[in-house]
């Protein structure tokens, strides 16, 4: 890895919400055995959630995630007479490829990283002992069968490269999956024969060669005609329900897709925004008739629950629609916390989220929440919100509500995301701006004083200049800027 690709990995890790059972930070070195016992701990811990990799990164305070740098040199440090790389490496068992690295984050910050392959089939253990981290706390796995047993019974390929459908013909596969759907979405020229449509599903992962050919879940999960062929991945497909109300009490309809990603996906997302209400005054932005929740980010929205789903985890996709909201989940927790959604674009689904980007169907870098934000900014509603509970990540996006109904909670999470859009368009957020946001008159500047004043408390936002002692031409950026 060259030095700026090791800088945005430092960068993106220290996203994460915290330290985790794939994660570590330290900021100086302790002893060669803590090391041993934390590269066992994190490759296990890799494996049970799916991570190809664990990190260890010396030059970051733990609990902060700030990165301050350390005085370690892992590349040169000796136990005894014996490079530490070496000694760690034959006391490992199975022997496992990790990588150390040693790189300059900037003129005054070092930072070296040991970055470690998931465990495969068994535990690695590190001198007999196998390990695992619970909390901020490295222990052995033994302690903890359950976690030892997922390791055991892992099966290391991917959900995308399982095989949905084996032993089929060519015609098979032009039967179940539509390939004009790939071939139209990528503007490529239809194959003039079937092999050539074979053998671009197979340079796309969507179909492998295995007792005649097969359809891997990835292929199934865009490209069926109907999902319904496909068992193992039919529960993939998306739920979108109606509701009378505000509450779950009374459904007034509800449409499962059938067909793959790909191919439904214009559909459903016209059939959803055909389900919204108008409203004829949104604001003052916007005074003609038109849809309550602007359709881009109702977009965005859809593809970024298909994109970033947990495949591994049961659970449908789901969008329900109530009369004062519109919530989008899907299985399995984030990889980032959700305060960094606007600014990160770390995607579980690899090749899935390729896919779908290239296909146009979201960002081609980002989770495209920045966009997100815009259009509920312009369409004057309260801040997105997003809860991850029972192993689903839910996004919520509320219908119109003036300034004076919104409670502190929320005018603290509007300002946060207004200065989260500033900053990741490379302005920053200023009284001038927020006023503009809510469209706060002149002479009433005093509210968004109060509203920045109740943010900097919670330390959602900062100063961008701390020095600065003129309050009238005062900005300010996301704390994590």
């Amino acid at each position: 890895m060259t030095r700026q690709q090791l800088i945005e990995l430092i960068n993106e890790l220290v996203k994460q919400p915290h330290e985790s059972e794939w994660v570590e930070f330290k900021l100086n070195f302790h002893s060669p055995d803590e090391i041993g016992e934390c590269i066992s701990a994190l490759s296990n811990g890799a494996c049970i959630h799916n991570q190809p990799f664990g990190y260890m990164v010396f030059g970051v305070e733990d609990r902060t995630q700030i990165i301050k740098g350390t005085t370690f040199k892992a590349k040169t440090y000796k136990k005894g007479n014996e490079d530490l790389e070496n000694w760690l490496a034959t006391r490992l068992n199975p022997r496992i490829d990790f990588t150390v690295h040693e790189f300059e984050y900037d003129a005054s910050r070092h930072i070296s990283m040991y970055i470690i392959p998931a465990a495969k089939n068994q535990p690695v253990e590190f001198l007999h002992h196998a390990h695992i981290r619970v909390g901020s706390i490295t222990r052995k796995l033994s302690e903890f069968p359950a976690k030892q047993a997922k390791i055991w019974k892992k099966d290391t390929t991917p959900f995308e490269k399982e095989i949905a459908k084996d032993n089929l013909t060519i015609s098979d596969i032009t039967r179940l999956l539509s390939a004009e759907t790939y071939f139209d979405l990528m503007k490529l020229r239809y194959p003039s024969s079937q092999e050539g449509v074979i053998d671009k599903f197979i340079d796309e992962s969507l179909v492998v060669k295995n007792n005649g050919y097969a359809i891997t879940k990835l292929g199934a999960i865009l490209f069926a005609k109907n999902l319904k062929d496909f068992e193992s991945v039919e529960r993939k497909s998306v739920r979108v329900i109606v509701y009378k109300g505000r509450n779950k009490v009374e459904t007034e309809r509800e449409q499962t897709g059938i067909r793959g990603y790909a191919i439904g996906f214009e559909g459903m997302v016209d059939w959803i925004n055909s389900q919204l209400p108008a409203n004829e005054e949104i604001g003052k932005a916007l005074r003609t008739e038109t849809r309550m929740y602007p359709e881009i980010a109702i977009r965005e929205l859809v593809a970024n629950a298909l994109v970033h789903q947990d495949l591994a985890e049961k659970g449908f996709p789901m969008v329900e629609i109530f009369t004062d909201r519109i919530e989008i989940s899907n299985p399995g927790t984030p990889l980032v916390t959700p305060e960094r959604f606007i600014d990160a674009y770390i995607s579980r689904n690899e090749k899935l989220a390729d896919l779908m980007r290239r296909m146009g169907f979201c960002e081609e870098k980002g989770s495209g929440m920045d966009k997100v934000i815009f259009y509920n900014e312009l369409f004057q509603l309260p801040p997105v919100n997003v809860i991850v509970a029972e192993n689903r990540t839910r996004v919520t996006i509320y219908s119109y509500k003036t300034l004076n109904n919104l409670d502190k909670k929320e005018k603290i999470r509007a300002c946060y995301q207004h200065a989260c859009l500033k900053y990741v368009s490379n302005e920053k957020m200023t009284n001038q701006s927020l006023r503009d946001r809510f469209k706060i008159e002149d002479q009433n500047a005093a509210i968004a004083s109060r509203i920045i004043r109740d943010a900097l408390e919670e330390k959602a936002i900062k100063e961008d200049d701390p020095e600065s002692k003129s309050r009238k031409y005062a900005s300010y950026i996301p704390f994590w800027a």
